[in-house]
């Protein structure tokens, strides 16, 4: 299929996707017909219309796609575009992976050589089950571009939520929208203090209090419960009152109805016109009160929170010089940070939300959280650097006995072997032991080397080790470096954390070796014809 001279896509499934474009063309039509009978207004008839016709404009959508490729180029079309971009264009051919709900969508972004990306409608896959048929109708149009174009790369890149070349606008988006409710909590935070300072120093209204003031003190009335409502869920639960004096119901919380049965007499306590206590004989409900430590917190934990999608920009602008599909650091010890800073700054605008400073406690509170923050951040900053494998090899950090030997015990090693062999079938290994005895693949951390199954030494050649790609996979960690092997013609991936991938790699090179010969200086030998 890698020698074809012309490839086109098309949806999978036309008939089904035309049938549907028929049935949102049938039922538009008496849905149009009947809107217009009942002067437009709309009811369950006209409604099922309009969504068999938007139904219907989905799937005629990806009914015309069609995406063709020779040695002009790359052609796409849909309803509402067309794109031509020739060969000498196109800087390469690589796998996009979009995050459904419940799957992922494999589709076909083109990387022209002025930067800008384009994704093509087709080939798509959304299931394991046609994710052969996208990599073969990928391999021949790498190959068009390779037999026309002049690539970038020589692998196929994978661009995954987790490599360098992904978009932030999400991030960006999330991090500003979180920036946006903490500056709003932030700027309630004085309304709410003055509100509870009024409702604490609220007093009882007497008889020569102005009309206009009553709104402004504690006002009680009388009622008898005339039965009682407890919502499931989510839903609301009611007190209803006898004659419906002072009014017919009022909304409490699951557990405070509970509390209250028909007939019981109860007082209720009114503070500028809304009914914030209910009292029984033997029971009290009183309506929670949202003070200026609730919103403070909630402006401070807003604040932090966008601290996380914008340690992801920062990661990614970090980064913006690595190849697209290679996988950045994870955001986690930024996020260690932030939970470090709220550990001081929450409880701290919870007690003090209008003067964290007012007091030498709260003020020495306050310096040594903001001493301690920088020093998260700069650890954070430090555990998420690009480590290339030269960084690696520099530092020295990988331990070996004094002499250059193997290690007298086993050493259990976290790495994965990511193609099936002899002695990795199906991927069961999930760790590699090392020491008294040769290398062998394991599916568990030790100890002893059951199930262990040697590896072969003797037939791997290390080709190169780089960093972890997008093609590597999911499962393979962030920070761990990929060692490329040829095992007998055959190409084999090693994914481990980078000092312990270098350990692995010295003890398949030592495997290599031929044994020394050793002569024991107690055995001498004897003379010619003895």
């Amino acid at each position: 299929m890698t020698d074809a001279r012309e490839v086109i896509c098309r949806p999978a499934r036309r008939r089904a996707l035309w049938c549907f474009v028929a049935l949102g063309a049938a039922g538009a039509a008496p849905a149009a017909v009947r809107a217009a009978y009942r002067g437009g207004r709309l009811d369950l008839w006209v409604a099922v219309g309009l969504l068999l016709a938007l139904l219907g404009l989905v799937c005629l959508y990806a009914a015309t796609a069609r995406v063709s490729a020779d040695a002009c180029g790359l052609r796409s079309r849909t309803l509402l575009r067309r794109r031509n971009m020739p060969w000498p264009d196109v800087a390469d051919l690589r796998t996009y992976i979009q995050y459904g709900r419940n799957q992922e969508i494999y589709r076909v972004s083109v990387l022209l050589h002025d930067g800008r990306t384009r994704r093509l409608p087709l080939p798509m896959s959304g299931s394991s089950e046609d994710r052969p048929a996208f990599d073969a109708k990928l391999d021949t149009l790498r190959a068009l571009h390779r037999r026309h174009g002049a690539p970038e790369s020589g692998h196929a890149p994978v661009i995954s939520y987790r490599t360098a070349g992904r978009g932030s606008a999400v991030p960006v988006a999330l991090c500003v929208l979180l920036l946006a409710g903490a500056g709003l909590a932030a700027w309630f935070v004085p309304a709410a203090a003055s509100e509870e300072r009024a409702w604490r120093s609220a007093v009882p209204c007497t008889a020569g209090t102005p009309a206009a003031e009553r709104g402004e003190c504690l006002s009680t009335r009388r009622a008898v419960i005339a039965r009682t409502e407890a919502g499931g869920g989510k839903q609301s639960s009611w007190l209803y009152f006898a004659d419906g004096r002072p009014m017919e119901r009022l909304g409490v919380s699951r557990e405070g109805v509970r509390g209250f049965h028909p007939g019981d007499s109860v007082e209720l306590t009114v503070w500028r016109n809304q009914v914030r206590e209910v009292a029984g004989e033997h029971h009290v409900w009183r309506d929670p009160f949202t003070g200026a430590g609730e919103v403070a917190v909630i402006a401070a934990g807003c604040a932090l929170a966008a601290g996380y999608p914008g340690a992801r920009v920062l990661l990614r602008r970090r980064g913006r010089r690595l190849p697209d599909d290679e996988i950045l650091p994870s955001a986690l010890p930024f996020a260690g940070a932030l939970v470090g800073t709220a550990a001081w700054l929450l409880p701290l605008c919870y007690l003090h939300p209008t003067d964290p400073l007012g007091s030498p406690v709260t003020l020495a509170w306050a310096v040594s959280g903001a001493s301690a923050t920088p020093v998260l951040f700069a650890w954070a900053w430090h555990a998420t650097r690009v480590r290339t494998p030269g960084d690696v090899a520099e530092t020295g950090d990988v331990a070996e006995t004094e002499d250059g030997s193997p290690e007298k015990e086993d050493r259990f090693l976290a790495a994965r072997f990511l193609e099936h062999t002899d002695y990795n079938p199906n991927g069961f290994g999930t760790h590699i032991v090392l020491g008294d005895g040769p290398p062998a693949v394991t599916p568990h951390p030790g100890p002893g080397r059951f199930a262990a199954r040697r590896i072969p030494a003797d037939r791997l050649t290390v080709t190169d080790v780089r960093r972890a790609r997008g093609s590597d996979g999911d499962t393979v960690h962030r920070s761990w470096h990929i060692a490329e092997l040829d095992d007998a013609g055959e190409p084999v991936r090693l994914a481990a954390a980078p000092a312990d991938l270098i350990r692995i790699i010295r003890e398949l090179k030592r495997g290599q070796r031929p044994p020394e010969r050793r002569t024991d200086p107690a055995v001498r030998p004897g003379p010619s014809g003895s």
